[in-house]
């Protein structure tokens, strides 16, 4: 088969409509790049902890990392260097807000809620911590979905929990259009005050209706103090329901000690009331004349005298049983006799 040859005024026809679609190539360099203008909220969160902290807290940790999209982890902190150099790891990692986790003894667990690097921040003490391998609850949820924040109506009711309030918004809530964002919510974050603390839960919406199945992790928030700075500065607000958790501890053993304290000052008190002097011994005699035998001594006393009786018995057979074999009277026997057989005469 021949091919067929394109013809040349088709191609003179093809070349003017390509050149108006050709754009230029080059482009001045103070000219502004381009956005995308939908990601307005771009503050990032610090998540990560000091030197120190437990299995359980780290999980709890990396819960709260997984929750957050918009989050930042580092290394741990060395707990020899002051609280204000997190300020400048937060710079030098673009975050805003900061969540900081500090342990004590491997047994206390503070958190940090910081916002950098002018202020507020808070302190709290954690407590009752149940991380999500722990719980195994039934709801679930699409790992960088944003989450919808519920708080109760009591933060309302002081200023100081309204700050907290507010504080707690900008850290958790997820920007809208966040690169690592699902767009879309699935869970809710509640945040209720109970007791002077707040209790934290994280629920799956299951239907529009309301309906709700906790996924975790769950903790209480026990605050401390809240300062104007970023972690420091004054002190705006100091809860006066606080103890300490060494000062808690320090009751408890108090309490389980009582006991024996009790018992050392009853003895002490006998001690205490019994007579003393020269006066003490003047009815010794008495004592050992009238004295009143002791319930173990009259059990031996009336052991001992059924074992002789036992024994007194058994002689007795023995002897009756030779005298019915050999049939031979014994001397008292014959004696008895004779005496019978005068009498009658």
């Amino acid at each position: 088969m021949v091919k067929r040859k394109r013809s040349t005024i088709s191609l003179e026809v093809e070349k003017p409509k390509q050149e108006e679609n050709i754009l230029p190539l080059v482009r001045a360099s103070d000219e502004p790049l381009t956005k995308k203008a939908k990601w307005i909220n771009k503050q990032r969160v610090l998540v990560f902890a000091a030197r120190g902290i437990t299995q359980r807290d780290r999980h709890l940790m990396v819960d709260l990392r997984d929750m957050m999209p918009h989050s930042k982890t580092e290394s741990k902190f060395e707990r020899k260097d002051p609280l204000f150099v997190i300020n400048e790891i937060c710079e030098m990692k673009n975050c805003s807000k900061c969540i900081f986790f500090e342990g004590r003894k491997k047994q206390d667990l503070f958190l940090w809620l910081a916002n950098v690097p002018k202020g507020p921040s808070a302190k709290f003490y954690i407590e009752n911590v149940h991380t999500m391998k722990e719980l195994k609850m039934t709801g679930n949820c699409l790992k960088g979905t944003r989450p919808l924040l519920s708080f109760d109506s009591s933060f309302d009711t002081q200023p100081y929990w309204s700050l907290l309030k507010e504080l707690m918004t900008q850290i958790f809530s997820t920007p809208k259009n966040h690169p690592k964002s699902q767009p879309f919510f699935d869970h809710v974050f509640t945040f209720t005050i109970i007791e002077n603390r707040i209790w934290f839960r994280n629920f799956q919406i299951l239907e529009e209706d309301g309906q709700l199945a906790e996924i975790g992790p769950r903790f209480v928030l026990n605050p401390i103090k809240v300062f104007d700075g970023s972690f420091g500065g004054e002190t705006i607000w100091e809860n006066p329901n606080y103890v300490t958790p060494n000062a808690y501890r320090r009751m408890l053993n108090l309490q389980t000690g009582l006991k024996y304290r009790q018992k050392i000052e009853q003895k002490l008190s006998l001690a205490a009331r019994q007579p003393t002097g020269d006066l003490y011994d003047i009815d010794a005699l008495d004592e050992e004349v009238f004295e009143d035998k002791n319930p173990t001594q009259i059990a031996n006393e009336v052991i001992n005298q059924r074992i002789d009786d036992g024994k007194k018995k058994k002689k007795e057979k023995k002897r009756k049983n030779k005298n019915t074999t050999t049939g031979k009277k014994s001397g008292r026997d014959m004696f008895q006799e004779i005496l019978a057989d005068s009498d009658d005469e």
